[in-house]
């Protein structure tokens, strides 16, 4: 028996992976751009670039918009409020008499949250700002009462406050857990840090927990969805 022909060589093969690379890229960049950031989001942006804070991206505030807005959300809770960013998008597409919850550990950045929701003609009574760490604050908060919980802090915690957000929501209510790919790090089995490997394990134990119909959003740093059955 003959021996079998060498496969053909594809001398392009890197290349025309290098072109679907940048056309990712560029599709990445036209989504986050994709909706106009409100003047307000940008200052309360800037704030955060000011502090050394990160927000959620364009995107990923548009999909949050997006969420709330389906869900005709009237009571949101959120776990980092940072300067306000994913605030203003959550409180833009939810309902007028609709109110966020939001937590911080940092008092400084909720003051900056504060003044970036004055300034976006946001009434106060909207608004309920509680300072202190979240797994602190959370089992606080009631059971099946909120449309939808944003999880936005610290990723080795960030499992503890899924699960208190999973309590927190009413049926038919969404989870979001923000930085769900963590620096682009998640899709790759080779990074073990611990902070992206905690993240990894939460997308799973979302992905595979009955109550829940997830989906993994690439917008921003990547947003992992959840509707509670």
């Amino acid at each position: 028996m003959g021996s079998r022909p060498a496969r053909p060589s594809r001398p392009h093969a890197r290349s025309e992976e290098a072109v679907i690379a940048t056309d990712k890229v560029q599709s990445w960049v036209y989504t986050e751009e994709y909706c106009t950031e409100p003047e307000t989001v940008r200052d309360a942006r800037d704030r955060a670039e000011e502090l050394g804070i990160s927000a959620v991206s364009p995107g990923a505030g548009a999909a949050l918009r997006l969420l709330a807005a389906a869900l005709r959300a009237r009571a949101v809770a959120e776990v980092g409020t940072g300067t306000g960013v994913s605030g203003l998008w959550l409180l833009e597409g939810m309902a007028d008499d609709g109110v966020l919850t939001t937590i911080d550990v940092e008092v400084e950045h909720q003051r900056a949250a504060k003044e970036a929701f004055a300034a976006a003609g946001v009434r106060s009574t909207r608004t309920r700002t509680i300072s202190g760490r979240a797994l602190d604050v959370l089992p606080r908060l009631a059971d099946g009462a909120y449309d939808l919980v944003l999880v936005d802090g610290d990723p080795a915690e960030a499992a503890d406050c899924a699960d208190q957000a999973i309590r927190m929501l009413r049926t038919g209510g969404v989870l979001v857990v923000n930085e769900a790919l963590w620096h682009d790090r998640v899709a790759d089995p080779a990074r073990r840090d611990e902070d992206t490997v905690a993240m990894r394990e939460l997308g799973r134990r979302v992905r595979d927990d009955e109550r829940l119909l997830p989906a993994l959003l690439p917008v921003g740093g990547g947003l992992l969805t959840a509707v509670k059955r």
